[in-house]
């Protein structure tokens, strides 16, 4: 279950990661608090479920979640090695930032993570060329635009936006599960808008 997932997840990441290098660095980034983590993988695991597992369990090149300043990392630990060297406020970025946590203590997915998503996405809907545009300035899709869609979408999972050609576009929630969806009026909306990557010339200034 993903109750079980989660707290296997948090478990694994607490107990059985190599431990962090020493934190001596001259800027703000630590590891995640147990608290921090569980909403973190709360949110992460709307979009990748089980699959969260898979970036803890990086045979090939392990990683770990680093906070910096409000916003999260996916840090390699070869990355984190060389941290050390970084010079202070010089510091922007370091690895791929999943989400950001707002001044409430909730976790906000960043436009970022889509390639992460969008590898180990358990849902996805296509839209067509006529909606791309819309959803690109930061609209929700409509059933109109809905190209197609993965089978069994729960009602508000979460799901990677995609052209019709396998282009990532972003990312949102289902307004409707997939059965659902097939008797929907065209107006109505199919995906509730989350992020997507007009966001880098939109919001130029807080992406990075």
């Amino acid at each position: 279950t993903l109750h079980f997932t989660l707290h296997f997840t948090l478990h694994f990441t607490l107990h059985y990661k190599h431990p962090p290098p020493p934190l001596h660095y001259n800027y703000n980034m630590r590891p995640l608090t147990e608290d921090e983590l569980r909403t973190m993988f709360t949110k992460l695991s709307t979009y990748i479920g089980k699959n969260i597992q898979h970036l803890l369990q990086n045979a090939q090149e392990p990683h770990s979640f680093r906070l910096l300043k409000d916003r999260v990392y996916y840090v390699s630990e070869t990355l984190l090695k060389q941290a050390p060297s970084l010079q202070g406020d010089t510091v922007l970025s370091l690895g791929t930032c999943i989400g950001k946590f707002t001044k409430s203590n909730k976790f906000k997915m960043h436009i970022t993570a889509l390639p992460i998503l969008n590898r180990y996405a358990l849902y996805k809907v296509w839209v067509k060329p006529s909606s791309e545009m819309s959803f690109l300035y930061g609209n929700n899709v409509p059933k109109s635009g809905l190209g197609r869609i993965t089978d069994a979408v729960p009602q508000y999972g979460g799901v990677v936006v995609l052209s019709m050609q396998d282009v990532p576009l972003g990312f949102g929630v289902a307004a409707q599960s997939t059965e659902t969806t097939k008797e929907m009026d065209p107006s109505g909306n199919v995906v509730l808008h989350q992020g997507d990557v007009g966001e880098y010339l939109r919001n130029e200034d807080d992406v990075f």
